[in-house]
């Protein structure tokens, strides 16, 4: 099953949702993640893997961290070639000074936003898809 790719559907359609949670990015050395350590999305760097764990999970395994997420997933299934998505929820959520980092899955695009902010962050994006289906 293919994406979606329109625009305006992407945007009027994303029904953001705020996966319970605290999450956060860690490094490690290597390659392999650790027994016991589930995270939600790696990134191998030339600088080492990162991990975006739990943040109860990165604690008990004494991992550092500086950034406390809240995880938001996009429902709609964009395609991964889908033009203009990230660049206006990024200008939604820049325009209100809130930072974003974003990861693309298979099927839907993932958004981590300062935690203390996230539910004024999943307020923000349902406006946005309002203003887009009218």
């Amino acid at each position: 099953m293919s994406g979606e790719t329109d625009l305006a559907a992407l945007l009027s359609g994303m029904r953001p949702e705020l996966n319970p949670g605290e999450y956060v990015f860690c490094t490690i050395e290597g390659r392999v993640v650790p027994p016991g350590l589930h995270p939600v999305a790696t990134v191998a760097e030339a600088e080492g893997l990162t991990l975006v764990l739990p943040r109860p999970e990165a604690d008990e395994a004494a991992l550092p961290y500086d950034y406390v997420a809240g995880w938001i997933t996009l429902r709609i299934h964009s395609a991964l070639d889908a033009v203009g998505l990230t660049g206006a929820f990024a200008r939604e959520l820049a325009g209100a000074g809130l930072s974003c980092n974003v990861i693309a899955g298979y099927h839907h695009d993932h958004l981590f936003v300062p935690v203390e902010r996230a539910p004024e962050a999943v307020a923000l994006l349902e406006g946005l898809a309002a203003r887009s289906a009218s």
